[in-house]
């Protein structure tokens, strides 16, 4: 079954790609979380157009995205956590906690979801994320987890 992404999925494409899925993960799951719609010639003719406005305007804004990336690599957040004696932090820091974080110290808003942390946060220390701000700009924040 052939279908047009509505949202972007791990492991299987991007927003707005058509992709090939079995029978049952499209009309089960994907078509009713309204992740997809079925690839017939008037979703096709309708996604063209979309994707050629919403490609028009990626293309306008990467400018915009690689200053915010070049901005956010001098920056350095620092996120408070409760920590006990040997330095291990109670839970861990997600990308809720660094979201939050850009919003408040740098007036940054970048969604959670799109940042993305290469490894568990459970100490104090420095550490690197990256954002996928665009297909072509990824930019790095540099966090430090400061005991509270």
């Amino acid at each position: 079954m052939e279908i047009i992404l509505l949202k972007d999925i791990d492991n299987l494409g991007d927003k707005y790609d058509i992709v090939t899925v079995k029978n049952g993960f499209g009309r089960n799951y994907l078509i009713p979380q309204k992740m997809a719609v079925i690839a017939n010639d008037a979703n096709r003719a309708k996604r063209d157009q979309i994707v050629d406005k919403w490609e028009a305007e990626q293309a306008a804004r990467l400018g915009e995205f690689q200053a915010l990336a070049n901005s956010l690599s001098d920056k350095v957040l620092n996120i408070a956590a409760k920590a006990g004696t040997s330095g291990k932090i109670f839970g861990s820091v997600t990308g809720l906690q660094i979201s939050q974080a850009l919003k408040e110290q740098f007036d940054i808003d970048i969604d959670r979801k799109l940042i993305n942390l290469p490894e568990e946060v459970k100490n104090l220390g420095s550490y690197t994320a990256t954002a996928k701000l665009h297909k072509e700009v990824e930019a790095k924040i540099n966090f430090e987890v400061v005991a509270d």
